[in-house]
């Protein structure tokens, strides 16, 4: 055994006091793609305040350089805050599709982000673009908007190819969150966790994000 002296006690303290003040900062040298910034001044503008948080864009690029000559879905462009996080994590090979059904945000993202060759912008219904598409097959869904989240999500679920990832944000609770909102984000993760074709991770970071892997369904799968 090994008898540990008042000064080392001391010395041990100082270095985990050091550890703690050194412990990763997620809101530090994030980067910025080409084109937020235009974006993020005239989101402010318009004063809408539902674009992703530079976390959440910072995941996306990530999961989304994972999926290289990847087919790439965004639900909810808005103004193109996470579409511009998206478009720098993609390679010269991959395509994003995204839906927009305001066409003031919509132009904002379409201005700065438009000349992009990667990016096919549709300014619709995103209920409508899902029956459309129903056929094809994404790599990468990033849903942000009502339907293929909290309506359609079948339908939006289908779409995946094996292996493809499905992101939500805002699980968490937020202060523009109407009432009775809550119980349908608790309804929506318990119909997540319940499907045998998804691994699903839930992470209490950002603003609520939820990751789910689409897998062949097998008895006795268990959600994370």
């Amino acid at each position: 055994m090994r008898v540990i002296g008042r000064g080392t006690v001391n010395s041990d303290v100082r270095r985990l006091r050091v550890v703690e003040s050194t412990a990763v900062n997620d809101t530090e040298n994030l980067g910025s793609p080409e084109g937020l910034e235009a974006i993020l001044a005239e989101t402010e503008r318009l004063g809408f305040a539902m674009a992703s948080e530079p976390r959440t864009g910072s995941l996306l690029r990530t999961l989304v350089q994972a999926k290289p000559g990847g087919v790439i879905l965004e639900l909810g462009t808005g103004t193109g805050v996470a579409t511009a996080w998206l478009l720098g994590g993609m390679d010269a090979h991959s395509r994003l599709l995204t839906v927009e059904q305001d066409r003031v945000l919509a132009s904002v993202a379409r201005a700065h982000l438009g000349d992009d060759p990667r990016v096919t912008f549709c300014v619709e219904d995103a209920d409508v673009v899902l029956a459309r598409i129903a056929d094809e097959r994404f790599d990468l869904i990033f849903a942000d908007t009502w339907a293929g989240k909290y309506t359609h999500l079948d339908e939006a679920l289908g779409l995946l190819k094996e292996g493809g990832l499905y992101v939500i944000d805002d699980m968490l609770p937020q202060a523009n969150w109407p009432d009775g909102h809550e119980e349908k984000v608790r309804e929506l993760i318990a119909v997540l966790e319940a499907r045998q074709d998804l691994a699903v991770t839930k992470m209490n970071w950002a603003s609520g994000i939820i990751v789910a892997a689409k897998r062949d369904a097998w008895p006795g799968a268990a959600s994370n």
